[in-house]
């Protein structure tokens, strides 16, 4: 045991050492303007991977390291370029693959950012920038927490390591599943960390324990043929916006609740969170009022939610006394743990189908769906995982349930169904991840770093 405790100690004091290397690290990889959305140059997030790929070699433990694409199944495209390394475990040891993605959400209105997206700013305790936290701060856990067991246990160490950084998370991760399958061999693991997640808060760890699925599409109404004068058909005439105002309004009860019949509910206690906490972390002004019923919590983890989160119709700018044609607008749902993704998208499909008002026509195009999660916390790898989180920030960890969706995890299972996984992060409540003036709490990946630095050098003391 004192050997043991000498060596964690060892892997902490070398894990401080490495932070400042993996924040400048970090910063040349958030001026990296890497968005995979259609539309966006695509070069960039060629660029990424290039750098990440230099920052694997770099750590002189793997025993290749390349930049590889899947195809997009379905289509004649090739998915965005993913880094994938591999270092062959020995003497029993098991093998770890680190996940994370060096993509990154459009930064919406530059104006709305304090400071440039793609500028790495230091203030207030906070790395700003666009993918400081989500998710090129994952990256740098991984890389940085490998550099830290390098300079502990020596580049000889006996652990099996795979690293997969891709490039198309916030896009869809359209060619995953086709990459699992293509690369099966170098990516297969006993462990997979995924690096993509929150903590409780800036100072109090968590493992991710389940995660909500996803189902978003594009519904499209049209109720005329071609625009009309609002004054001359007005009274007798639906036009579109009015006939999508009214259906959307039939998903939600007076309080805000999901009412689509067919989505289910995870019925599980959920550890206290009071309102304040609540608007602090989401922003949620005095006066505006929560929706849903129930432990807030639930609602966030463990209940469906419904959110319209763009629309196409004409601007305020654009305004004319029209009735519309057509106004399609892209609804996001999110789906309790434990219920299939394409269940649920079938019931809310239905739910507009019966409620079109009018006669409306609807279309849906566009849909992408993702199943949740829930980790089996029985594992060993579970275990290791809550100690070295213990160790690494001084405070016991959260289990934790989150509303966002990681839909690849599905994937993962499927293609790896003995692996244990680990959902990780490096994001703290006020990390604004997708939102302007996203930022890393720069001691929570102080804290994560040196967790997963200790988890692998106790992996590495281990058999599988």
């Amino acid at each position: 045991m004192a050997s043991e405790q000498t060596h964690d100690d060892a892997v902490i004091t070398a894990a401080a050492a490495r932070i400042p290397s993996a924040l400048a690290d970090l910063g040349e990889l958030v001026r990296i303007p890497s968005v995979a959305f259609p539309g966006f140059d695509e070069s960039e997030v060629g660029r990424t991977a290039e750098a990440v790929a230099r920052l694997a070699e770099e750590t002189g433990v793997f025993d290749d390291v390349s930049i590889r694409r899947a195809p997009i199944p379905g289509t004649d495209e090739m998915g965005m370029p993913a880094v994938l390394a591999r270092r062959a475990a020995r003497n029993g040891r098991p093998t770890v693959l680190l996940y994370a993605h060096h993509d990154v959400q459009p930064v919406g209105d530059e104006d709305l950012w304090e400071t440039p997206p793609f500028e790495p700013t230091v203030r207030g305790g906070r790395l700003y920038g666009r993918g400081a936290a989500d998710d090129k701060a994952g990256i740098m856990a991984h890389i940085g927490a490998i550099r830290a067991l390098v300079d502990a246990a020596g580049p000889d160490f006996d652990l099996g390591l795979a690293l997969f950084i891709e490039g198309e998370e916030e896009a869809g991760s359209r060619s995953f599943a086709q990459f699992l399958s293509d690369n099966a061999d170098d990516l297969r693991a006993d462990v997979i960390v995924v690096a993509d997640s929150t903590n409780w808060d800036a100072t109090t760890p968590a493992l991710t324990v389940s995660l909500r699925g996803n189902a978003r599409f594009t519904l499209t109404v049209r109720t005329l043929d071609h625009a009309s004068h609002s004054g001359m058909f007005g009274g007798a005439v639906p036009d579109a916006m009015m006939a999508t105002v009214a259906l959307l309004s039939t998903l939600w009860d007076a309080d805000g609740s999901v009412a689509v019949d067919g989505l289910s509910t995870r019925d599980t206690e959920t550890p206290e969170y009071g309102e304040s906490q609540l608007r602090s972390e989401a922003g949620l002004p005095d006066g505006v009022e929560p929706i849903g019923t129930g432990p807030i919590l639930g609602r966030l983890w463990n209940k469906p939610s419904l959110t319209v989160t763009g629309i196409d119709a004409p601007s305020v700018r654009n305004a004319s006394n029209t009735l519309n044609p057509e106004v399609s607008v892209v609804v996001s749902a999110r789906i309790a743990p434990g219920q299939s993704a394409a269940e649920a998208y079938a019931a809310i499909e239905a739910h507009l189908r019966a409620r079109a008002p009018w006669g409306a026509q609807l279309s849906f195009s566009d849909v992408d769906l993702g199943d949740g999660f829930l980790v089996d916390t029985a594992g060993w790898a579970v275990a290791e995982a809550r100690g070295a989180l213990a160790d690494g920030y001084g405070v016991d960890p959260v289990d934790l349930g989150v509303g966002g969706s990681i839909p690849f995890i599905s994937d993962l299972v499927r293609e790896f169904p003995d692996a244990q996984i680990l959902v990780t992060g490096v994001e703290d409540p006020h990390a604004r991840a997708h939102s302007p003036n996203e930022s890393l709490h720069l001691d929570t990946f102080r804290h994560a770093l040196t967790s997963e630095a200790l988890l692998l050098a106790r992996l590495d003391r281990r058999g599988r």
